[in-house]
């Protein structure tokens, strides 16, 4: 095994990534161990330092337990709170990864989603991908649409606690942002082109608004919202600098479930096709084609 060195931080990136995602959709549940720092290392393929200095950050984070001596536990995952008690009774614990499976599942699939980074997404819709090329589920239409902020917008977050001008935060956002679109695209232009999925339509657009919070409408009849909460937190960047930052998290988020039923007068009814009607104007009035360059 070639290891990279410790101070990667697309390595690092990688690895954490991989971790927080597997812990927010189930893969490790509340409660469970890590696999030892050997075992990750090996299986990413990166060094033990890079490995340690993840389940650091994850712990400062507060998704896992660490105590010397004994393997990572973890205490944190993708927590959603629905406003439809019915909708939760196949789905306990109710987490992001069965919703979207769901989904995908119908023969038409449409998804509208407002977010700060397209991370979260790009990791579930390559679980879909993979079910659909394994013959698990054949669904006939994926339509989505994707807001993001525009990247000449001067967000708040993240930024370097000790000096706000630090342009190098922003540069790595929109790095991360540009790799996971790119990844979105390959993915579902693949599924087309294998003739897996006969229509698939994807359009991402940009936006002159800051997040505050993450929205996902799904097949126009569930909606998924959390606020975003600002952190603070170390950031490594690609150099293998680290700066202390002010930062939020998508992935671990509350999410809050409501879901439209036959009464249109309804909490879950009205919050969804507020929602949608929010979506929908923006997306209309307020957004625009990405520059191609930095489009991904």
């Amino acid at each position: 095994m070639t290891a990279k060195r410790g101070g990667d931080g697309r390595e690092f990136r990688r690895v954490a990534e991989t971790l927080r995602f597997r812990m927010a959709d189930g893969t490790y549940a509340l409660g469970a161990l890590l696999p030892s720092q050997r075992e990750l290392a090996q299986e990413f393929r990166v060094s033990r330092d890079t490995v340690q200095r993840v389940i650091q950050e994850l712990g400062n984070e507060g998704w896992i337990e660490n105590r010397q001596g004994t393997r990572a536990r973890v205490v944190k995952s993708q927590r959603i709170q629905s406003s439809t008690p019915k909708a939760t009774r196949s789905r306990h614990p109710l987490t992001l990864g069965p919703l979207i499976s769901e989904a995908f599942e119908q023969p038409e699939v449409t998804l509208d989603v407002y977010t700060l980074t397209s991370e979260s997404l790009d990791a579930h819709i390559r679980v879909q991908a993979e079910r659909i090329r394994t013959r698990v589920i054949a669904p006939q239409r994926i339509a989505l649409r994707m807001l993001l902020p525009s990247e000449s917008l001067p967000l708040p977050y993240p930024r370097a606690k000790h000096d706000s001008d630090n342009k190098r935060l922003r540069h790595r956002l929109h790095d991360i942002t540009r790799r996971h679109s790119r990844s979105l695209r390959e993915v579902l232009r693949g599924l087309e082109t294998e003739r897996l999925v006969p229509s698939v339509e994807l359009e991402i657009r940009h936006t002159p608004l800051t997040p505050t919070f993450k929205l996902y409408v799904i097949n126009g009849a569930e909606a998924l919202h959390s606020p975003y909460e600002v952190i603070e937190r170390p950031l490594h960047l690609d150099d293998g600098e680290t700066i202390d930052a002010y930062d939020v998290l998508g992935v671990g988020a509350t999410l809050t479930h409501h879901v439209k039923d036959a009464d249109p007068s309804s909490p879950g009814s009205a919050f969804v096709e507020s929602m949608q009607g929010w979506f929908d104007s923006v997306w209309e009035r307020l957004s625009e084609e990405p520059p191609k360059s930095g489009a991904g």
